[in-house]
This record gives C-alpha cells, sequence and structure tokens, in this order.
C-alpha cells in the first residue's frame, strides 16, 4: 500500500495527455527546421513518425517489466508537474512520481508551497524505482524514496510483518484520513482513529513528515499489499484508570476541542474529553455555544458523569464556583450529557 493510490487515476489521464504534447511539440520542433513554406507538411509527416508503432511499444514495456521485476534502477527526466507529483520520461515512456515517492519530504507542505516546489524540477533528471506497471491502463509509477531501498525490500518486509509486532517507521505522507509509515520498502497506514486517543481533526495534528515513529501492527493483507499501523495502541489508554483519577463534582480545568450547536466538548487531559451539553452552560439567552467560546478556550468544568466503559464524560459549567463537598449528589433530570 502506497500513499499515492488515490493520484493514480488522474496520474493516468495526466501521462496520456502528456505524451501527446510531448509528440506533438517534437514534431514542431522537427518541422521548423524544414522550413517555413513546408511546415505544415513536415509536420504531418513527423506525427506519424512519432507515433510508435505497437509492437515497438510493446517491447519498450516488456523493457520496463523486467526493471520492474529486477528492482533496477532508471534516471527519469521530469517533463511536468500537477499538485498530486511530477510527470517523468524514460526513454520512450511516461510516468509519474507521486509527491509522496520524493526524497524530499519538504515538498509535502502547502498546496501552493508545494506547486512552486515541484515546478523547479522541470526538466531536471531523477534515480527512480518502477514501484507500479500497468500497461493495459498506461500507468507507470515511478518513486524516488524507493531508490534506498533494496530490490525487493518491500516484498520483504511484506512477507515478514505480524500482526501484534512493533515497528519503526518514517512519516512518508500526511492525508485527510491519516498517516502513511515507510517501513523500509511499503508503506503502512495509520487511519485518523489510530493517531491518539485524544480528538485528532487532520494527521498533521499529531505527526510530522521525516518524523520517525514507532508504531504497531494491527492488520496485515499481503494479497492487497495493505499494512494497518496504529500509534495510539502503544500509548496507555486515559480511559482505562479514569474512574481512579478522576470522581463526581470535581472541578477541573478544561481545554475546549470542538463548539457544536447542543454544546461543546473539552478535554481534561490527553485522550479525556467530555462533553458539556448545551443544558449545562450558563444561560446563553439568544446566542448559540459559538457566539460565547471559542476554540482552544480553557474553561472551568464539573465532572457530572463517568462511563469509563463507554469512553465518555459529562462536564457542566455551572456550579464551578462551589467547593465539591458542598455540591451533594443531586443529579440533572434526563441525560443530556450523553447525546454524542
Amino acid at each position: 500500500m502506497v500513499a499515492f493510490s488515490s493520484d493514480l487515476d488522474s496520474a493516468s489521464r495526466f501521462i496520456t495527455m502528456a505524451r501527446r504534447i510531448w509528440e506533438r511539440q517534437h514534431a514542431q520542433r522537427a518541422a521548423s527546421g524544414v522550413g517555413r513554406e513546408l511546415g505544415a507538411e513536415a509536420l504531418a509527416e513527423e506525427e506519424r513518425r512519432s507515433v510508435r508503432p505497437l509492437p515497438e511499444m510493446e517491447r519498450y514495456w516488456d523493457d520496463a517489466q523486467g526493471v520492474f521485476a529486477r528492482g533496477d534502477a532508471v534516471r527519469g527526466t521530469v517533463t511536468g508537474w500537477n499538485r498530486g507529483g511530477l510527470l517523468v520520461r524514460w526513454g520512450h515512456l511516461q510516468g509519474f512520481v507521486p509527491a509522496s515517492q520524493m526524497s524530499d519530504v519538504s515538498i509535502l507542505g502547502e498546496d501552493d508551497d508545494r506547486e512552486s516546489k515541484l515546478a523547479c524540477w522541470m526538466g531536471k533528471g531523477l534515480d527512480l524505482k518502477i514501484i507500479e506497471l500497468d500497461r493495459g491502463r498506461n500507468r507507470l509509477v515511478f518513486s524516488e524514496r524507493a531508490t534506498r531501498w533494496g530490490p525487493r525490500d518491500g516484498d520483504r518486509v511484506l512477507a515478514e510483518v505480524q500482526e501484534g509486532q512493533t515497528c519503526q517507521g518514517t512519516v512518508s505522507n500526511l492525508c485527510d484520513f491519516g498517516a502513511f509509515v515507510d517501513l523500509g520498502g511499503i508503506d503502512g497506514l495509520v487511519h485518523l482513529s489510530e493517531l491518539s486517543w485524544r480528538r485528532v481533526n487532520h494527521s498533521s495534528d499529531v505527526l510530522s513528515i521525516g518524523e520517525e515513529v514507532e508504531v504497531l501492527v494491527i492488520g496485515v493483507d499481503r494479497e492487497r499489499r495493505r499494512i494497518a499501523l496504529s500509534v495510539k495502541q502503544l500509548r496507555a489508554n486515559p480511559w482505562e484508570k479514569v474512574d481512579e483519577r478522576y470522581h463526581l463534582d470535581q472541578v477541573i480545568e478544561a481545554r475546549v476541542t470542538n463548539v457544536v450547536d447542543f454544546g461543546v466538548f473539552a478535554q481534561i487531559e490527553e485522550g479525556l474529553e467530555g462533553l458539556v451539553h448545551v443544558s449545562e452552560m450558563p444561560e446563553l439567552g439568544n446566542a448559540t455555544p459559538s457566539e460565547v467560546i471559542g476554540l482552544d478556550e480553557r474553561i472551568q468544568v464539573r465532572i457530572i458523569r463517568i462511563d469509563s466503559e463507554n469512553q465518555r464524560l459529562g462536564l457542566s459549567m455551572r456550579g464551578v464556583d462551589v467547593v465539591p463537598s458542598e455540591v451533594g449528589d443531586a443529579e440533572p433530570d434526563g441525560d443530556p450529557t450523553f447525546l454524542y
């Protein structure tokens, strides 16, 4: 499994389009040397010559298949780019290098910054390895990162890795649904839900590209070449001791992590988050929670529910100025704190 899978269909179309543009430009350059009056005629002739006969193209694909099987490194020239990566020409074939497969991880920054960095590679040569080949779909995917691996390192890692095993890896890409970690020739995915015990909005909230990280293997699908990883399962689950560390009516400081129409979510420590239902907030009048409280704001809350089994906390912003022992055990009607 690799980090660029979602880009490949568009990349394949990009490659086909770029190949046609390259052939046309090549023909135009050749035609310009014949003379202005013969330009159109020469262009048509050169275009006919630039289209390789099918058997010849099959031979080029056969050569690529051999390079792929042996794990050989090749030299490609960058001929184009888009926000997903670089278009490269290797011999008579066009291929694609996803941005996540570049050695320079700094290109995986903000979109505007990434595009400007990718554009700087135009016309330059890169040492690459083929990591995916599908001649039927005209798909040839290269990796610069893979040149650091042995010929069959990815296959070896995939064959040897076991569920429950702890591995060291390098964060190779960050996306909305998680983080990809290079295990030494093959990438594994840490899903967003496996990054931390706390609420995570984006993988970049927890990890950085190029960071060395320890991960737990929680799933292996060798047929589909997929490895599922976890970061949080190597750390203590704060919910396991929440009953020992906290008690009802305890007043503590919390940080607001999310604001919704029915209240606010607040974190009392790493991985422990509870809901302050709108009925447990100070009188809002006609205002909404977002008009009164902002993200990351520090607030005083009182614990009114602890459900360690379902990993839920009920919090209140009412009565926080009362000494806990004087609050008593009275509970509000209903159970609005568990609506989330």
